[in-house]
């Protein structure tokens, strides 16, 4: 009896522990900010002696990115390093990472001198030399890095030194102001300096690359006290180096100053955290800083000195796309319609798979993987930018498009129904089997919008019924293949035989299907995967990519559990907007650093426009919207949608404990809606 006893506890423990563990799991860690949010949006990193420290951070314009490491020593020593990328100058052979890039370092800059004494960057604070040392007091970002330092032993100037991509040129600045602190004149001079580098002939693509590293404005001023005067180093590419231009720093950082605002100013959060606020308007940046002006057209790329006017099936067509119809950018809604083009034009009456990735400005692909997923990937992101950015004549030129990747995938329907690929996004980092969730998750609520989509152009009801019958059966196949009990949790196993918990299991959440959301909730969140930095991407392992952090902070407000999910955001917001790796969502580690891929941003901020005020496109002016709002706002809002054919702010009100009030306000229009928490609305503009 006693080892039956035994035997029925072991039993219990072994199905119940994982959910005792997540219910007695200890709180999110408290975290230390090193940076602080400014009056102006701006965000500030005091330097008061927390030492050493080192970060890094990507700018971007239409012909150039620039990849900046900083940081300081414990002596107090600084670094700074930029890796000048040129997305459009190429190299043979055709390949994703064919453009070229330059590194400089601090000691290749020309020389300052201050009441003719050098002022050196790499001397310690207090050091006695017969130079001056270079102290910096704070760091700022806000799509320009500006770096504030004094001069030291003795103090004579302010140095205002600013880092930032040209708009449209193939162009990086480095800028500094000089402000005279002391009550005398002083003299400052920047030496002359230009250095030429030119690309081999034979492997550079059309003809040779000349990089140039530059002095702009060199010479000596004498600066009365309290005036300031500036000098500027510019990075550029050129392939007809014997042509004069001319470069002015002033007009550039003005121009990248106005590209700031212009991506900042339409689609603003505004709700009762700081934090968000500001982490969404800095996702907006990167998120559409990175597009590249290419001879097929406007090109959104991930970047991290790899990934360069070239398009994904993920990156751009499933996660950034769909953000640009609510953005309402001028050169993000281009460059969503390049992609959709470009992958359109691999269409083929054999239905062999459009390739993963094409590259090079549209002249070689990337099939490294072969299928991921990639048509159920295009599907959905093609089918809901359409239907949110509400123009009927590209959503016919997308409809081939979309209608031939949904084919696909059903011909890749497995005996039990779901939908079968070499890989997934992962692309074999780690397994995925013969059929997995992500995929077939994607195709169903490609389906689904399909559907919608298909009725706005008037395309035959049997065809759309066909549609919504396929993703009806799609739903149960996808409960019956996936669904199970992982490590105790009810949830869904990854792929056929996985038994380890996967970040990615949150992905039928963000699709709407939503039957086994306790436990999956229940599973991203318990020690097993959720760690310091989001989700592990498979249970006991240190890898992340905050692509499925995203995913599911978005999928679990999607599913109601507001409180949780608001709890994990604002941690998340906390540690990449004010910790130690800041401002932007990353990409993954120890793969690639934690750099700064641009889509990332987008998938941040469809946390809120999806998830938090549950807005899903139904129509060409059309959406149903579920609000969550968090039990301890009165209120929030999206300002500046720029969406559906029109510009509107959505805010949403409480009215009681059980009622929520919804406000459309475009222009001097306004409708209001008065539902229960929780419930749906259907909006018609």
């Amino acid at each position: 009896m006693k080892l039956t006893i035994n035997k029925i506890l072991v039993s219990f423990l072994a199905f119940q522990l994982p959910s005792l563990l997540f219910a007695q799991q200890h709180d999110l860690p408290q975290q230390t900010d090193r940076w602080a949010i400014q009056p102006d949006g701006s965000i500030k990193w005091t330097i008061n002696g927390w030492l050493p420290h080192t970060d890094h951070i990507e700018m971007s314009g239409e012909k150039v990115s620039v990849w900046v490491q900083y940081g300081l020593d414990s002596a107090g020593r600084s670094s700074v390093l930029r890796t000048v990328v040129f997305p459009t100058f190429r190299m043979l052979p055709d390949v994703t990472r064919s453009h070229i890039d330059y590194t400089f370092l601090d000691n290749e800059l020309p020389r300052f001198f201050i009441n003719n004494r050098q002022l050196k960057m790499d001397l310690a604070i207090g050091k006695k030399s017969g130079n001056l040392s270079y102290n910096i007091k704070s760091i700022c970002h806000k799509g320009i890095m500006q770096i504030d330092a004094i001069t030291s032993n003795p103090e004579l100037v302010k140095i205002e030194r600013r880092i930032f991509p040209s708009v449209d040129k193939p162009m990086v600045f480095e800028k500094f102001v000089f402000t005279n602190t002391t009550d005398k004149p002083v003299t400052i001079s920047m030496e002359y300096l230009k250095r030429e580098v030119r690309t081999d002939s034979i492997q550079s693509k059309v003809r040779p690359h000349t990089i140039i590293m530059a002095s702009v404005g060199d010479g000596s001023r004498i600066v009365q006290p309290g005036e300031r005067t500036s000098f500027a180093v510019c990075y550029r590419a050129t392939d007809f180096p014997a042509q004069s231009i001319t470069v002015d720093a002033d007009i550039e950082e003005n121009a990248r100053e106005n590209r700031i605002k212009t991506i900042l100013s339409p689609l603003q959060l505004q709700t009762p955290d700081t934090i968000l606020n500001t982490e969404f308007s800095f996702a907006k940046i990167r998120g559409t800083e990175s597009i590249y002006k290419t001879k097929v057209g406007y090109l959104h790329g991930p970047g991290g000195l790899a990934y360069y006017a070239a398009v994904w099936a993920n990156d751009q067509a499933e996660y950034v796309c769909p953000f640009f119809a609510f953005l309402g950018d001028s050169i993000g809604t281009l460059s969503a319609m390049d992609c959709y083009r470009l992958f359109a034009r691999y269409m083929n009456p054999e239905y062999r798979p459009i390739p993963s990735s094409i590259v090079a400005e549209g002249d070689a692909v990337w099939q490294g993987a072969g299928d991921r997923g990639d048509m159920a990937m295009i599907a959905y992101g093609a089918s809901r930018f359409a239907l949110a950015y509400g123009h009927p004549d590209s959503a016919k030129e997308l409809w081939p498009l979309i209608t031939w990747c949904l084919e696909y995938s059903r011909r890749k329907l497995n005996d039990q129904g779901v939908v079968t690929s070499d890989h997934d996004e992962l692309e074999g980092r780690f397994p995925s089997g013969k059929a997995n969730l992500a995929t077939s998750s994607l195709y169903y609520a490609a389906l689904r919008s399909a559907a919608d989509l298909g009725k706005q152009l008037y395309q035959p009801k049997s065809q759309l019924d066909s549609y919504l019958k396929q993703a009806a059966i799609l739903k149960t196949n996808i409960e019956k293949y996936f669904g199970g009990n992982v490590e105790g949790f009810e949830a869904y196993k990854y792929y056929e035989t996985n038994d380890v918990l996967r970040a990615w299991i949150c992905v039928p959440l963000t699709m709407g299907i939503l039957d086994r959301s306790k436990g999956t909730i229940n599973a991203l969140f318990s020690p097993r995967l959720w760690t310091t930095d989001g989700l592990a991407t498979e249970a006991g392992k240190e890898t992340f990519w905050d692509r499925s952090t995203l995913y599911a902070l978005r999928g679990v407000l999607q599913a109601g559990e507001t409180e949780r999910a608001m709890d994990y955001l604002r941690y998340y917001s906390r540690r990449r907007l004010l910790g130690e790796h800041v401002p932007y969502p990353v990409e993954a580690y120890p793969e690639g650093n934690q750099r700064h891929l641009s889509a990332e941003g987008g998938l941040y901020c469809r946390i809120f426009i999806e998830g938090l005020f549950g807005m899903l496109p139904t129509g060409f002016n059309s959406f149903n919207c579920t609000p969550r709002l968090p039990k301890d706002w009165n209120e929030m809002a999206l300002n500046n949608i720029h969406s559906f054919g029109h510009v509107f702010d959505l805010k949403i009100s409480r009215l009681n404990k059980e009622k929520l009030n919804i406000t459309i306000t475009e222009g001097s229009k306004t409708i209001k809606y008065k539902i229960n928490e929780g419930n749906t609305q259907a909006v018609t503009l």
